[in-house]
């Protein structure tokens, strides 16, 4: 640098001016994108850079400030907006966390719909309630895709639970059941005592049951299990010839959602004439892979078979890729039913599903934990939720008073699932006496699970919320969905349907059996 100085027009120039045109080189090479001094890991308050080269994103916890991605531009700016406003009174925190910059459109569609679901909860708890207290600040927490940063930003959250600052009382969100989802659950709840209020997972081994009753201490779900859906549609379809089924099936081991529904179809099955069709996807089963060429063959195979029913095990990449053979068939004057999980809820906004093949005679069923149709049409039940609970939402996230958060869609279901975890998590909140202090401890919270059925069960928007003995909601309304063919990107209401086989009773409350 000395020497560069020396040789400037003028010639040698004091000490104090040569610090100026250091200063200035300096300036000019951040300016330009040349680094001085190494990558600053940094990427905004409580948000660090991870990842390997090529693939690094930012991970962490913000209150708004930092924007994980640009279509959450709009949300992120509302809920830092309501946390400045709340800043100055009795408040707790409630983290969102979810992979928050995925790359593929149609998840970056569904994250979207799922942080609208969990700003409007908030807004509802702070605009809403007669000023109940505490009031709601909302974190967004991103693990990094496929939560694969998931430990340090769950140590984080865990601070963040013990700091009287941020007074973190409950963690809602994780939207795909596997091993490290689970993982994050695990460490959050019996690590850390924090409570966790699930989105929608829906695996059997992602929750307690009376197998694991403390597997994940302090947990609470708001969705029906993978086995509760598949039950519900067995009751639906109950007409269905197993001697005309078929099961399609993702031989991956580990996937959680995956092996529930493989279980299940099988019961669901039982006098099948043909084993299951298999295939295996990627290990990161949002890649494309090659298994639309295992379909193409497959596809010859189920020609012919007698199957009119396939019962698809696998995720949502991998069934549009199966549902786009399908529709190419050779034998187009068969016509299928394709039935599924909860999991093909993102399959609408994916652009490269061919809609075509709902027109030669392919119908996609799957079980949709909530739907805008559910509850306000005539054929509504009298019991297992309400319009009421359901307009509320509507009316919300049409006003004007919440804000501009982006595009708001309550068809596929995300926004309605993420917005009842968070009404759960602030029901138990504020579950309090005079005695109690306005800033709840973590296990009170825990315990408020316990309460959460018969009267005190949560009138979700989805259905009511009445959690049994192992925070898994009772008799959970499922709604039988399919994809209309004369309108893509519609989906459809077919009706309600639900575990037991009847709609929940009055009570609301688990029974022994």
């Amino acid at each position: 640098m000395t020497s560069f100085i020396s040789r400037l027009p003028g010639g040698p120039l004091t000490k104090a001016a040569a610090l100026v045109v250091a200063l200035a080189v300096l300036g000019a090479a951040v300016w330009t994108g040349i680094v001085v001094f190494g990558p600053d890991p940094a990427c905004g308050k409580g948000v660090e850079e991870r990842g390997p080269e090529g693939a690094r994103e930012c991970t962490g916890v913000t209150d708004g400030s930092f924007v994980f991605a640009a279509n959450l531009k709009e949300v992120s700016a509302r809920i830092k907006a309501e946390n400045q406003r709340i800043e100055d009174e009795p408040h707790v925190s409630v983290a969102v966390m979810l992979p928050m910059s995925p790359v593929q459109g149609f998840e970056q569609q569904k994250t979207l719909h799922e942080v609208q679901g969990a700003y409007l909860a908030q807004y509802r708890a702070n605009h809403d309630s007669n000023s109940k207290k505490p009031a709601i600040r909302l974190l967004l927490a991103n693990p990094g895709r496929s939560h694969t940063h998931w430990r340090p930003v769950a140590e984080q959250l865990g601070a963040m639970s013990e700091s009287t600052t941020d007074n973190l009382r409950a963690v809602i969100g994780f939207d795909v059941s596997t091993a490290t989802t689970q993982a994050a659950i695990g460490y959050l709840t019996r690590e850390r005592g924090i409570p966790v209020v699930g989105g929608p997972i829906t695996a059997d081994d992602s929750g307690n049951s009376p197998d694991r009753p403390d597997a994940y201490p302090g947990l609470a779900r708001v969705v029906p299990t993978t086995t509760d859906q598949a039950k519900a549609l067995s009751y639906f379809n109950k007409d269905i010839d197993p001697r005309r089924t078929l099961v399609v099936e993702d031989v991956r081991s580990g996937d959680s959602y995956v092996d529930a529904l493989k279980r299940a179809f099988a019961e669901r099955t039982l006098g099948s004439p043909r084993a299951p069709e298999q295939y295996r996807a990627p290990e990161e089963f949002h890649e494309e892979g090659t298994t639309a060429n295992a379909f193409d063959q497959m596809v010859d195979t189920i020609c012919t078979s007698a199957a009119e029913v396939i019962y698809f095990a696998g995720r949502p990449v991998q069934l549009r890729q199966f549902v786009n053979e399908l529709g190419n068939r050779g034998c187009t004057e068969k016509k299928y039913t394709v039935i599924t999980g909860s999991g093909a809820s993102t399959l609408s906004s994916d652009r490269l599903l061919d809609w075509d093949a709902f027109r030669k005679g392919v119908t996609l069923q799957y079980a949709a934990v909530a739907h805008p149709d559910a509850w306000t049409g005539p054929k509504a039940p009298a019991t297992g939720g309400s319009a009421a609970a359901y307009r509320t939402l509507a009316e919300l996230a049409t006003g004007k008073e919440i804000g501009n958060i982006g595009p708001v869609e309550l068809t596929d279901s995300r926004t309605i699932t993420f917005y009842d975890a968070g009404l759960t998590a602030i029901t138990a909140i504020r579950m309090r006496d005079d005695k109690d202090p306005v800033i709840p401890a973590l296990s009170r919270i825990s315990d408020s699970w316990l309460r959460l059925h018969g009267m005190g069960k949560v009138d979700g928007a989805s259905g009511w919320i009445c959690l049994d003995n192992y925070g898994n909601p009772y008799n959970k309304a499922v709604s039988v969905v399919e994809l209309a063919p004369d309108a893509p990107g519609r989906i459809r209401f077919v009706g309600l349907a639900w575990p037991t086989g009847r709609p929940t009773p009055p009570d609301c409350t688990a029974s022994r059996t």
